[in-house]
């Protein structure tokens, strides 16, 4: 046997070493882990997909830009604008607050209502890591059930 024959034959372990735990580590194991998801957890690994009136309207994971008219982006919450990735879902309590009085002028909903309404939607954070917030598509939906004749139909059309 020749040296380049020696040296392409201690290659070859390597090599199958390297394919097997792509394969292992690239594909079985995250079908394995989906698959287990789906069966456990069907909701959450299908992205927490949120129905109002039988129409699939957002997601509780990410916030969503939607097509709304003038008069229904003056009458819900909206996300942040500072958000690093733009996907944020949720505005801490002063950013909530910050909104009650433009949603309140454009749907003659009382302050302190709205205040409720925020005050019932916040989420903690771990322990003392991180501050308060609320989930802007539960909150909106929140509105929706309390105050359907506000929230109709027309207001998010158009």
């Amino acid at each position: 046997m020749t040296s380049k024959n020696r040296k392409m034959s201690s290659y070859r372990p390597v090599v199958r070493l390297a394919v097997l735990s792509l394969l292992i580590c690239g594909l079985l194991f995250p079908l394995l882990i989906t698959a287990l998801a789906q069966v456990f957890f069907p909701y959450q690994a299908g992205g927490e997909i949120v129905q109002l009136n039988g129409a699939s309207i957002g997601s509780n994971l990410i916030a969503q830009n939607f097509n709304l008219s003038a008069r229904a982006r003056q009458v819900f919450f909206q996300e942040r604008n500072d958000s690093a990735s733009g996907f944020d879902p949720d505005i801490n309590m002063t950013d909530a607050y910050s909104q009650i009085p433009r949603i309140s002028d454009a749907t003659g909903i009382s302050p302190d209502s709205l205040k409720a309404i925020v005050d019932q939607n916040e989420e903690g954070t771990f322990w003392i890591f991180g501050s308060p917030y609320v989930n802007v598509l539960r909150i909106n939906l929140a509105l929706i059930k309390a105050y359907p004749t506000i929230y109709n139909s027309s207001v998010l059309i158009g």
